[in-house]
């Protein structure tokens, strides 16, 4: 009996020491491999339509201070079109598309780009209009026929599109042609067109020349601006993100505890006067935090995409979403 005993610890005790050196326990997981030091971060800067806290930071250089403390250089790219500024985040030109239209951002990731919203950057129906100049216009109704410039698949053509659809209209019922915000102004002013859609500074100018609000996108389209960065981007760059965001509310927050100041950046950076900026400030909320009408908004956005051929295929907007949401506590 002793001898079996033996014989069966002896075994034992291999079979132990072998499964010791074939590595019989769970080998481990290798190590995630940490993202290099970001070395510069590539911002887009947007002044138009009337974008204070971009205009208040370029004026104070709180990015690219904040980013200074960690090495980092910041670059301002000055990237307007929506389209653009998706294939440069895609291509890895760009980090962060600081004022990206939520049209823009919807077009890209049903194409397949990975694009990340982190923050809305603005809200502001007001500031997108319908203008003419003929006193027989009289509502949306009356634009029936009639000859409408303005940018393609932007938030303006789609508060064409919700003032139309109000007086059960279509974008099929108006001679639409593309044109930029400037140049429709002009063709409206010379009498080529009978409508113009209009943003920004612009609506001043069409105003002092004789022309006038028709609609804007109040109680139809919120018209959101978003924060946007590439998937790639957020998952390598998380904390530099957050930072993003945290300095980017001390603009906001410099513009409300120094409206005076940020409007008198402002008139300089694009040639308004400070009253014409006092005019049209209330027009914006630049509130960060993603709210449910947010993405309502987004949503109806892309309906209106794909009603109108612009989009081809349907995406979940919710996947787009990324807030970052310790930074956005603080911007409430």
């Amino acid at each position: 009996m002793k001898r079996k005993f033996l014989a069966l610890l002896l075994t034992l005790i291999t079979i132990t020491a072998v499964l010791a050196g074939c590595g019989g326990s769970a080998p481990k997981a290798p190590e995630k491999k940490a993202a290099a030091p970001l070395k510069e971060l590539k911002v887009t800067y947007v002044k138009a339509p009337l974008n204070i806290p971009s205009i208040v930071d370029k004026a104070n250089q709180t990015i690219v201070k904040g980013f200074e403390k960690d090495g980092t250089k910041v670059t301002f790219p000055e990237i307007t079109s929506g389209a653009k500024q998706t294939e440069a985040l895609a291509a890895g030109s760009l980090d962060i598309a600081s004022c990206l239209g939520g049209t823009s951002a919807i077009l890209a990731a049903s194409n397949g780009a990975d694009v990340k919203v982190v923050g809305i950057y603005s809200r502001a129906p007001k500031a997108f209009n319908i203008m003419v100049k003929d006193p027989a216009i009289k509502t949306a109704a009356d634009l029936k026929g009639k000859r409408i410039a303005g940018p393609k698949g932007t938030i303006l053509h789609q508060v064409l599109a919700a003032a139309l659809a109000k007086e059960k209209l279509t974008l099929k019922d108006v001679e639409f042609r593309s044109l930029g915000i400037p140049a429709g102004v002009n063709a409206l002013l010379s009498g080529e067109v009978d409508a113009a859609l209009v943003a920004g500074a612009e609506v001043l100018r069409a105003q002092r020349a004789g022309a006038r609000v028709l609609a804007n996108g109040d109680g139809l389209v919120n018209a959101t601006i978003v924060v946007g960065v590439s998937g790639k981007f957020l998952k390598e760059h998380p904390d530099a993100v957050k930072k993003y965001m945290t300095l980017h509310q001390e603009s906001i927050d410099f513009m409300k505890k120094n409206p005076d100041k940020a409007f008198e950046f402002t008139a300089k950076e694009t040639g308004l006067s400070t009253d014409d900026v006092k005019l049209m400030a209330p027009w914006y909320d630049f509130t960060t935090a993603i709210t449910d009408k947010d993405l309502k908004d987004l949503e109806e956005t892309q309906e209106f995409l794909l009603a109108n051929d612009m989009q081809k295929k349907k995406i979940d907007i919710k996947t787009m979403i990324a807030e970052v949401k310790e930074t956005m506590k603080k911007s409430l």
